[in-house]
């Protein structure tokens, strides 16, 4: 449960640091992948859980 805590605190970290740091910028990505086809944004979702499970997975080879 630490962990959950843990990582729900990372993302909430990084997302606050890039709206505060960058709005505008996020303005602009989320036009730019507003004009994008849906099965676009789908891989790309698929693509980063992806990701994440093997990140977490290698953290979890690692020991963390």
């Amino acid at each position: 449960m630490i962990w959950l805590v843990f990582a729900l605190g990372a993302v909430c970290t990084i997302e606050g640091l890039v709206m505060a740091l960058a709005p505008r910028r996020i303005e602009e990505v989320l036009a730019f992948l507003a004009r994008l086809p849906v099965e676009t944004r789908r891989g790309m979702g698929l693509a980063t859980l992806a990701l994440g499970v093997a990140l977490i997975w290698l953290a979890r080879l690692a020991g963390l």
